[in-house]
Order: C-alpha cells, then structure tokens, then sequence
C-alpha cells in the first residue's frame, strides 16, 4: 500500500476496534492527552506540582501514543515505514533526551490532528454511504390471493410484484405494473423534478425484455414515490438493483490514483530517503562541529517530523472523495481520481448524436398538403398506410399524425384501414387503401412512378425540407398527390443551453459525431451551436475521429455507453448518459450521468474543474509547507512549532476539499 492510501485508509481503519466509544475514541484520547499536557505545562510555568507536570507528560504520552502506536505496528508489520513511524521516532528521540514536554506536544497536536483528519473524511465517506440507506430493507410484497406480505429486500425475486404506497420509498429495481403517479428520482438520477409513471403495455414483454421499458414505467430502488400507490414488477435482485452498483462503483473509486495523486506516490518514493540522509547528514554534523548531541539530535528529530508529507500524502485522496461523493448525489458517477482529473482539465468534448443530443426517436416535425387536398386528408392517408409498417420513421409518422388528427378534433368518422403493404426497402412502401394504391416514399422513388408527375411546387418544398435535415415523404393516393411529410429526431430542449454553459466553463470546442447524412447532422448542429459536426460516420469512424481530436487536447467522449463503447474507449474520458437504466454503461464509462438529462454535464464540468483546482492547491499548500518548515528546523525551529505548521496544514488540506461537498448543482 502506498503511503497515500495509507493515510486514505486511516480514518476508515480507525473506525473499528474502538470499543464503546466506537468512532470518536482517537478523539477523545486525543482531548485527554491535550487537556493533560496543558495541566502539566501550566503547572510547570507556574512552578507548582514538583514532579507532577512530568508525570502529566508522561500520560500525554500515552494518551496521544496509543493510536499512533498501534497503526505503526501495523505498518511495520506490513514492511512500511510510514509517518506514524516517524513521529513515534522523533517523541521518543525526544524523551531520551530529555525533553518530554517537546515529545509530548508532538504526539497531542499528531494525534489531534489526525483525529480530526479522520472525522472530516468520515464525513466525505458518510456522504457516500447515505447512498446505500436510501432503499428500504423490506418491501410489501403481492404473492397470492392475500393481503401484501412484508419480507426483507433480499428475499425479493425478479418477478415479485411490489405494492409501494404513497410517499415510501421504492425498495427494488423494476416497472410500474398497475397504478400510476409521480416518482422523485433525484437521489439516483439527480433529475430537479418529480417524474410521472404509468404502467408498461405487456408485462410479459417488459420481464422478458427489461431493456425495452420505457423510462416513463421504469423505476429504481431508493426513489421515492409520490401521492399514487404503485405496484412494482421486480427486475432485479437487491444486490444488482442500479443504487447498489452505484453505491459500489463509487466506493471502489477510492482505489482509482488520479495522476496528481501518482505524483504525489512516485515524489514521496524518492523524498522520504532523502529525509532520513538529511537526517543523518545533520546528526554527523553536529558530532564534527562539537555540537553536544542532544541539540543535534533534537534538531535532526525537528527536521524528521518537518519532512513528513502527511499534508501532501492526504491532499489529493481528501479532494477526489468529496467530489466523487458530491458527484454522485447530484446524479453523476465518477469512477475515481483519475477520470476526475483528466474531465476538470477538457477542452474539447465530442457528443454521439442521436439520443445523446437529439430525443433518439424521429419527430413529424413538418406537414405539407398541395393546395388541391388538405391537411387532414394527407395525414389520414398516411397514418393509415404507414399503421402497417414496423420501420422507425412510420412509426413516428403514426404516433405524431394520430396525436394530431385528434387534436384537431377532425371529422368523427372512424378512420379507413390500409391493406396489402409491400415495402420497397430504401424508397417507399405501397398499400391499398379504399380501393386506392397509396405510395409514400422518397422523391428519388416518387420519379420512379407511373401516372402524374410530381408538381413542381411539391417538388422544390420537398428539397428545401431535405437541405435542412428533414427526412421526406412524398405521398400519392391514386393519381392525385397530396403532399409531402418531413421528419426529424429533434434536438434536446436542454441541448443547446448546455452547449452554451459548457462554453462558459472553458470547453473551447464542440464536435458531433454522427451516423446520419450531413446535411441531417449539420441541421442539428446549427440548432444546438456546435463548433464542428462530422456525419456519415460509421462506428469505426467515430474512433478515428477521437483520435484525430486527442492529438490537439484532451477529449471527452459523450455517447450511450453500448453503441458508442469503441469511441468512448479510445477518449481521454468516456462519459454514459441515461446509465441508470443500463448495466453495460455503468460499467465500461469512466463518468457515467445516470438521468437522460444533458444538464447534469455542465454540473460535473464544474465540479471536475473546481476539484482539479483545489487539488492543484493542495498541492502547492503541501509542497510549500515542507519547503519552509525543512530548512527553518535544520535552522534551529522546534519540534513544537514545526508540528503545529505540519498538522496545521494538515487540516488546512483536509478542509479545503471537504468545500467540494458543498458544490452547488
């Protein structure tokens, strides 16, 4: 173990084997050990206590040693000298020459100060932590004719029915099988408001297929349900729910070294030997020089607890654990130091297209009937013929055409039904409808037809639409043409305002990458404010794109995490979006946003880059206090003072990234 994770560990390490006093016993040996050498530093100023002060000394000794004790028998018992050691070192250096009230400053104001240490990054932990009580540990459960039957969540089965009432929390991953309401899934997802649930079509289906439930059915453990009973179908088991893969991705973050923090490792390798041949240096000049051996050894003792880099050791873990903790309760999975590290300091983001910065599902975005035949009559020839067709796009012609005609409140005629659909795969489809052939299709397929051209009129409304990135269908029924349809998959409404906050955060450029045509992509790229846009692109266009990106700057990789898995790889960071509803993404992101909700990007961005600053100052903080401090105790500075800067700066770190938890969303 190195010494960062070392010093990591300690709090959690010390939180056990404490008896009755449990987290706060290093705390409380640490009051006693100050309060007992305050008593006996006063009664020695004073003159008073004989030999009392001495014998406080002594139980400062015990009170602030104990724990230091024990954790540098562990260390060195695991072969590592850590700075535990070293101060154990330099108070008995200090009681064997004499100067016990010097030891014993050291070991009260060491072990305050890690004590404290260890309660500010409990807190960073305890953040993390509150993650994993958010699900109930039991659940009502339907299994027969009966009433709900309570059961531990650990027992639930996939396919139990799960009765939540009003205002509970949703104790397992699953879909709304009957009832309907609103969910808060801000402490999964981070979303600002509510979301409305209605049950899924075929429960069947859903089970057999989870990947198919629409995010308005799906719900997640630890969610919290609002005013509408709900009955859950269970998806997964409580040890595979999305809050438990989430609790433990983002503790096994604490294992992943940011590249600060490797400098940190790889500096400290090579600096503590250097500490111990200064010290040496410094006891062989004093035996030269005819200085008496207890001042050299005392300022050798100064110079050793100056040159422990407990501050530059705990700087950047302190920062990487707020933020990673304070990330995932706004919604944001950041699976440790490095990923953090490296999105704080990005300057070019590249976005997948369809279902990252567009819905991922085409819209009918435009309606255009000759002036010999009217809306309704296009649209209802359209949605009738199309019915029968199980491509995207006619599907998108149905659901958004059928939503209008009702809307319009049309005649109340019942609507005619289609026959015989053939599909011409690339052109068009043709089907009877009323006796009547209905073709809808593409302009190059439209020129393919016998009987009546295409009006001019049409034709050139029909081009204007594809110039701007509208996928077009031209529709005939007989002889007569009726218009033309054009569809498009919209732009996110929050798309371009987080673009533009991006910018505003220091993201100097913006690339799309898409499968689409280009003029289809250019579309989309104006609406939103993209600096560059490249379509066309097959998956392994997409890698040669990131790469060609990172040659010039660090580069994020925004996509799915499935489709968009080779290209997230090959970018400095990988970022999921919507990962609450895939396993595959939460896994193979370096940063996963768990909401479908492009806005939770500019609020990692920001905290990316206000972690990497106050790492940045960590770290200078801790170099710079070791660089003073060493010189001016090899000068003649006390052990006493010198512990004070050195825990002091401790704290001074520890405090400046617990600021990282209060990050505003």
């Amino acid at each position: 173990m190195t010494e960062a994770e070392n010093v990591t560990t300690r709090g959690a390490a010390t939180t056990h084997r404490h008896g009755f006093l449990g987290e706060r016993a290093e705390l409380v040996s640490a009051l006693l050990a100050l309060a007992v050498y305050l008593t006996g530093l006063t009664l020695r100023l004073t003159g008073y206590g004989g030999h009392v002060p001495q014998a406080l000394f002594i139980a400062a000794y015990a009170f602030g040693g104990f724990f230091t004790l024990r954790e540098a028998l562990l260390s060195v018992r695991g072969g590592r000298f850590q700075v535990d050691f070293l101060m154990l070192v330099a108070a008995a250096g200090a009681a064997a020459i004499g100067r016990w009230e010097e030891g014993a400053v050291l070991l009260v104001l060491f072990s305050l100060g890690h004590a404290l240490e260890g309660y500010a990054m409990g807190r960073a932990r305890r953040s993390i932590e509150a993650l994993g009580a958010l699900a109930p540990r039991t659940a009502l459960v339907r299994r027969g004719p009966g009433a709900p039957v309570e059961v531990p969540v650990e027992e639930l089965a996939v396919g139990d029915t799960v009765v939540v009432r009003p205002h509970t929390r949703v104790p397992a991953d699953g879909f709304v099988a009957a009832g309907a309401g609103s969910v808060d899934q801000s402490p999964i997802t981070g979303e600002s408001v509510p979301v409305d649930k209605v049950p899924v079509a075929d429960r069947t289906a859903a089970l057999a297929d989870p990947g198919v439930i629409g995010p308005d059915s799906r719900v997640y453990a630890g969610t919290v349900n609002g005013s509408g009973a709900l009955d859950i179908a269970v998806t997964r088991l409580a040890g595979e729910n999305t809050l438990a893969r989430v609790v433990k991705l983002v503790q096994d973050a604490e294992e992943r070294t940011s590249p600060t923090q490797r400098f940190t490792e790889r500096f400290t390798k090579f600096f503590v030997p250097g500490v111990l041949v200064l010290v040496a240096v410094l006891l062989a000049a004093g035996a030269l020089t005819g200085e008496p051996f207890a001042d050299t050894f005392y300022r050798a003792m100064a110079v050793l607890v100056a040159a422990s880099p407990c501050a530059l050791a705990i700087a950047t873990p302190a920062a990487v654990l707020s933020a990673v903790g304070r990330a995932a309760r706004g919604g944001v999975l950041v699976k440790g130091g490095a990923p953090l590290e490296e999105f704080g300091r990005l300057r070019t983001i590249a976005f997948d297209k369809t279902g990252t910065l567009t819905e991922g599902r085409p819209r009918l975005t435009e309606i255009e009937p000759v002036h010999t035949a009217g809306r309704e009559e296009l649209l209802r020839t359209a949605v009738a013929a199309q019915r029968l067709s199980d491509h995207p796009l006619a599907q998108a012609v149905v659901r958004d055409g059928a939503g209008l005609l009702q809307g319009a409140a049309a005649s109340g005629a019942a609507p005619s039904e289609a026959a015989n659909l053939r599909a011409l795969v690339g052109l068009g489809i043709v089907a009877e409808l009323d006796g009547e052939a209905v073709h809808i299709g593409s302009l190059a397929y439209a020129d393919t037809l016998a009987g009546p051209p295409v009006p001019a009129r049409l034709r050139d409304r029909t081009e204007e639409l594809a110039r701007t990135g509208r996928t077009t269908m031209l529709v005939r029924r007989g002889d007569r043409w009726l218009g033309t349809l054009g569809l498009m998959d919209a732009p996110r409404p929050e798309a371009a305002a987080t673009v533009a906050a991006l910018r505003g955060l220091g993201v100097r450029r913006t690339v799309m990458l898409s499968g689409d045509d280009q003029r289809v992509a250019d579309a989309v790229g104006r609406a939103i404010g993209m600096d560059e846009v490249r379509g066309g692109l097959l998956p392994e266009d997409k890698v040669a794109e990131v790469t060609r990106l990172r040659r010039t700057a660090r580069t994020a990789m925004i996509g799915d995490g499935v489709n968009d898995a080779p290209a997230m790889a090959g970018a400095t960071v990988g970022v999921a979006m919507g990962a609450a509803g895939s396993a595959v993404a939460l896994e193979t992101a370096d940063i996963a946003l768990m909401s479908d909700d492009l806005r939770r990007l500019p609020f990692i961005t920001g905290l990316s880059r206000r972690a990497s600053r106050i790492i940045r100052q960590n770290l200078w903080l801790s170099l710079g206090i070791v660089a003073v401090l060493v010189p001016a105790t090899a000068l003649g500075l006390g052990i006493g003072p010198a512990v004070l800067v050195h825990e002091g700066s401790t704290l001074v770190v520890v405090a400046n990234a617990l600021r990282l938890l209060r990050y505003a969303d």
